[in-house]
């Protein structure tokens, strides 16, 4: 394959979609790391898409479609059978080879050859380290213990150790402080500009994902170690920190290669455009229960009907040759729409980021209206669906979810609850994440076809394949139903 000697950002989004989908035989995309022994001899400003483009990748594809089967948005259609393993819990070490290879080889490693790089320019270090800090929070969420101070050295360490998940939170941490502390400084060199696909490099946004990202870090250990969180949160609030009011995220376009990745794989000659990704019922259930509008910009009717037809979790065995509703094109669910091409992925909402604030001040570790925020939040996730403010009122006014009153207890709940709905078909790992650490939303049900004994489920990915063949320091397999060590509930 031909290459010219510079890349456009959307050059390196097709190169990298197409290697590591791995549905063709190119791979130089990945041509610029090389010589992992030499990171000079790589471009930083070439490099930072291609981390964002692999984080895209992760978690658009294997993280969002596993973590929407356990969030219970989504469930294996009765018409075909690609997803029977994740609604059965019948989880295998292989399923998770890719986005290991992707989050580590594709994302992680680039941002450290970025970090060494001496040439690089303060912009695009910063971005590195808050991309470093947030590849590391979503692998170690996704699997517990991981390699951290002996990875990232390219082909110099076949075998790092694992380090424990509380070692990589702290890292997370200082990752987080570093890169804004290099986004401060005046970049001498020629900015980042549109080589940056999330942000264009805007260093006020980057600033603002790293407060955010850090309050996330912060309320995902409050269970776990409430001192470090209350006096975390409490500086970062001192600091007057600055959150998020745009979306983090990765956009798409429908030229070959350049799709959304959950679209890019279900279109793929692998699948064939075979539907497989139904409404559960789980989800369903209690958005009607709220008479939510959002439900039909998440899952599109039957033809002729007006409601959203569903199966129970895991439901494809009791209900066979049942037409059930599909998710829709804003979430890139329907691989026979080609604007299912055109969903971003998200790595922090606008929602989300209003969501975090509101459960900081219902906690106590900040200070703030937690009815605006929580409004703001909902109403984030209106507009981002296409609905209007007006309809978010209207809602907030009649569902039960939406009351923001009683105990802490329950206005937590209504946050999360509401964090949940919002994030139905863009961010399902982190859904799936929220209520590993809360139990919340209390409505969820235990797949129909569960191999897992009463009352289990998976809380963990499993450590995937090529570390166990290849890793000396491999620990052994964890089972799916132990929880990371954050996880208290």
């Amino acid at each position: 394959m031909r290459t010219n000697n510079i890349f456009s950002a959307k050059k390196w989004l097709y190169l990298f979609l197409i290697g590591a989908v791995g549905f063709t035989g190119c791979k130089k995309f990945l041509d610029v790391n090389q010589n992992p022994n030499n990171p000079s001899s790589a471009d930083p400003t070439l490099l930072l898409p291609t981390v964002e483009a692999a984080l895209g990748q992760a978690i658009g594809n294997s993280l969002q479609i596993t973590g929407s089967f356990y969030a219970q948005y989504w469930t294996q259609s009765t018409f075909s059978s690609q997803y029977k393993t994740t609604d059965r819990y019948a989880l295998r070490n292989s399923d998770f080879d890719t986005p290991w290879r992707i989050l580590y080889q594709s994302a992680l490693i680039n941002t450290q050859l970025i970090i060494d790089n001496k040439s690089a320019g303060s912009d695009v270090k910063g971005i590195a380290y808050l991309l470093k800090a947030y590849g590391f929070q979503i692998t170690t969420d996704a699997f517990g213990d991981i390699p951290l101070t002996q990875a990232l050295k390219g082909v110099t360490n076949g075998s790092p150790k694992y380090d424990t998940q509380q070692a990589v939170y702290d890292s997370v941490f200082n990752y987080i402080d570093k890169g804004v502390a290099l986004l401060k400084i005046p970049n001498t060199l020629t900015p980042i500009g549109t080589q940056d696909m999330v942000f264009q490099g805007d260093v006020a946004k980057w600033i603002a994902f790293a407060n955010t990202l850090k309050l996330k870090a912060y309320l995902r250990i409050s269970g776990k170690d409430a001192a470090k969180a209350t006096a975390g949160i409490a500086a970062l609030y001192q600091s007057k920190a600055v959150f998020l009011t745009n979306d983090a995220q990765m956009s798409y376009n429908s030229i070959g290669g350049n799709e959304n990745p959950l679209y890019n794989e279900m279109a793929s000659p692998i699948l064939g455009k075979t539907q497989n990704l139904v409404a559960s019922a789980t989800a369903v259930n209690a958005m009607v229960r709220n008479n939510d509008p959002r439900l039909f910009k998440f899952y599109d009717p039957l033809a002729g009907e007006d409601t959203i037809a569903t199966i129970p979790q895991g439901g494809y065995l009791s209900n066979p040759n049942k037409e059930v509703s599909l998710p829709t094109a804003l979430v890139a669910g329907n691989p026979q729409l080609n604007a299912s091409a055109l969903a971003p992925v998200k790595f922090i909402s606008i929602s989300e980021s209003y969501f975090l604030q509101a459960e900081a001040v219902a906690r106590g570790f900040a200070a703030g209206d937690v009815n605006s925020l929580f409004t703001n939040g909902i109403n984030a996730s209106f507009i981002a669906t296409g609905l209007t403010s007006g309809d978010a009122a209207t809602y907030i006014t009649g569902a039960p979810d939406a009351k923001l009153t009683g105990p802490q207890d329950t206005i937590v709940k209504r946050i999360i609850t509401q964090k949940y709905y919002a994030m139905n078909g863009t961010q399902g790992f982190e859904a799936w994440t929220e209520f590993r650490r809360t139990g919340y939303p209390t409505f969820f049900t235990v797949s129909k076809v569960s191999i897992l004994g009463p009352g289990l489920r998976p809380v963990r990915f499993l450590y995937p394949n090529t570390e166990l063949v290849s890793n000396l320091n491999f620990p052994g397999t964890v089972p799916s139903t132990t929880p990371v060590w954050w996880a208290t509930k």
